[in-house]
């Protein structure tokens, strides 16, 4: 099929696919002609998968792309979901093994660039602990790290007019948010359950939470999006009037 068809039936669009392929998150196509490729229904089942990737498992696209490359060597795509998933989505004592020590180790690892590393920290976004005089950063860090990365790889960066700076307003909203959670946990369970219980109790609450959070930031996101679409193009027709 053309990419047109494929953008149509597997509700992406074609500058999407174009991006996949580049990223090596799709296989290139087998060229018909200098202009024109084909695309099996195996580009279906793989775009299928990368949705259901960043839906589901709210993965960014450098994760995704390690899961493809296992699928691709022939791990079971559950199998390789499930590696992926212990590796970057894991409880909070089994994430100590995967500190990273030092800044060009995370700058490596994650992609960030020292430049933008220092910047990410000076606003709080990234917040390594000095551990025996070393910058140690934490498996959330090296998310964050990796889907700043992501954000400029998909054209939300700088470079395109974004304000970097916004990320800092991000972290500001997200503490106050997380602050005022905090306390409606506490004022629940203090002092009424034991403290292995509470700590407990809180670790399935911050990933629930988590959770909560994401879809609700996708739902709200979507209704914000429209009404300010429909402002725009309102003040847009009232220009040309």
């Amino acid at each position: 099929m053309k990419i047109s068809e494929l953008a149509k039936v597997a509700e992406v669009p074609k500058e999407t696919i174009h991006f996949y392929i580049r990223e090596g998150l799709l296989p290139k196509p087998r060229k018909r002609a200098r202009n024109m490729a084909d695309y099996d229904d195996s580009y279906i089942e793989r775009l299928k998968y990368i949705k259901e990737l960043q839906d589901k498992h709210f993965l960014p696209l450098s994760e995704i792309k390690k899961i493809v490359k296992r699928w691709s060597k022939g791990t079971p795509l559950q199998g390789a979901v499930l590696q992926l998933q212990s590796e970057y989505f894991s409880a909070v004592e089994r994430l100590l093994p995967g500190e990273i020590k030092g800044e060009m180790v995370f700058s490596q690892t994650t992609g960030l660039n020292l430049k933008w590393l220092a910047r990410m920290e000076a606003w709080g976004v990234i917040t390594p602990e000095l551990v025996d005089g070393e910058k140690t950063y934490s498996q959330d860090d090296v998310s964050l790290g990796k889907v700043i990365c992501d954000m400029d790889r998909v054209g939300m960066g700088p470079k395109e007019g974004f304000d970097p700076e916004a990320l800092r307003h991000y972290k500001d909203e997200f503490r106050g948010l997380a602050a005022k959670g905090h306390k409606y946990f506490f004022d629940a369970l203090w002092e009424k359950v034991d403290e292995d219980e509470f700590l407990q109790r809180a670790g399935q609450a911050g990933e629930i939470m988590s959770i909560f959070y994401y879809h609700l930031y996708r739902k709200l996101g979507r209704q914000t999006f429209l009404e300010e679409l429909a402002r725009r193009k309102q003040n847009q027709e009232k220009l040309t009037e």
